[in-house]
């Protein structure tokens, strides 16, 4: 999400001094790859490139590719074989024995239906869709779009039928389909938004945790009871700062199924107080910073104040919060809670990759 985002402001600042570009797409890969389908550049005609589509080792044939687009004025496919190292057609050896395709869309003032679609991803807290259309065989490659330009474009077409089917599933996918003989792939791209943080406790040691998260592109609300530490000077990049009693913040707060809590106060009764709400609350992830005997003791008194944690979710509660990765400093153990809210929201279960025996990525 936060490469969309990056993205879309370079193409409009890109448009405002004039200059051309292109959005170059991962839409298949068969084998390994560095990035996945949907990994997105934009690259403009002066080479400045934003986002990525491998891991440095196809951005400067694509950067060609992609100006060649931008003169030619239309949409190109370009297929990287990299499964042979001796190949030097293409003149890359990435090693990582895949197929890459790619597609390459000039864009102008009068045709950014790719930045529209992924615009749509950046300003909502629901699922959105990016549809890619291309063709195999020289047929036209219709580009990427949003949902409701697909409609528009194909109408009563068999192929909108199957692209809703597909949408029912909630997942992205890669498959094929017809156009007046002409064979063509779609790339459904189910974009997800991106995960939002509350971060509660404006100490020096909330300031390493904001700046992991902003790294990671997620959406970061502070809050805190004391003004003197809840502020833009010391957080400039929390996109909310909430100054208030916990009681005063719960009506504030905005949540869903990709939100995260973590409480670093070192107030016990401003935690205690705020948790005793948040429980209540359909949250995948509460961490609580501190020892197990602190979150112990919370609940205890918790359940002395009537709260029946028969009736909750106890296992959404994280205390202490991160990962085992050995943390001591500050920084590091802002790694390790970041590491564990992605890994909870994303559930999945930490393992070393080496020991993982299915394929990393699922394929498309």
């Amino acid at each position: 999400m936060q490469e969309s985002s990056a993205i879309v402001h370079a193409f409009d600042a890109a448009i405002a001094e004039g200059i051309s570009c292109a959005l170059a797409t991962v839409v298949h890969v068969q084998g390994s790859s560095y990035r996945r389908p949907g990994a997105r550049m934009l690259v403009t005609e002066t080479g400045q490139m934003t986002g990525a589509i491998s891991g440095g080792c196809l951005e400067g044939d694509a950067l060609r590719k992609a100006v060649l687009a931008i003169n030619q004025g239309k949409n190109k496919l370009v297929v990287y074989d990299t499964t042979d190292e001796e190949d030097a057609s293409i003149g890359i050896q990435l090693g990582c024995n895949g197929i890459v395709s790619i597609l390459f869309e000039p864009l102008n003032t009068s045709h950014a239906k790719p930045i529209e679609a992924l615009r749509k991803t950046i300003f909502t807290r629901k699922p959105v869709w990016v549809c890619t259309l291309y063709s195999l065989n020289q047929g036209q490659h219709f580009g990427t779009m949003d949902l409701d330009t697909l409609s528009v474009l194909f109408q009563d077409q068999p192929v909108l039928k199957l692209i809703q089917e597909h949408v029912a599933k909630q997942e992205s996918v890669h498959f094929e389909y017809e156009v007046e003989a002409h064979q063509q792939m779609c790339f459904l791209n189910f974009c997800l938004p991106p995960i939002a943080l509350y971060l509660v406790g404006a100490g020096n040691d909330a300031i390493p945790m904001m700046k992991m998260a902003t790294v990671l592109g997620w959406n970061i609300s502070l809050i805190d009871g004391r003004i003197t530490h809840a502020n833009a000077q010391r957080f400039p990049e929390a996109s909310e700062i909430l100054v208030g009693k916990p009681n005063e913040i719960l009506e504030k707060i905005h949540v869903d199924d990709r939100t995260a809590f973590v409480l670093m106060t070192h107030n016990y009764q401003y935690d205690l107080s705020l948790l005793e709400g948040l429980l209540k609350l359909e949250l995948p992830y509460i961490g609580l910073l501190g020892p197990s005997a602190k979150k112990d003791r919370i609940l205890s008194e918790l359940k002395e104040r009537g709260l029946d944690l028969t009736t909750i979710d106890l296992s959404k509660l994280y205390g202490p919060t991160g990962l085992d990765l050995g943390a001591e400093t500050a920084q590091q153990i802002a790694l390790s809670i970041c590491s564990e809210i992605m890994s909870v929201i994303h559930r999945t279960h930490p393992i070393h990759l080496k020991f993982k025996e299915s394929p990393i990525h699922s394929s498309l």
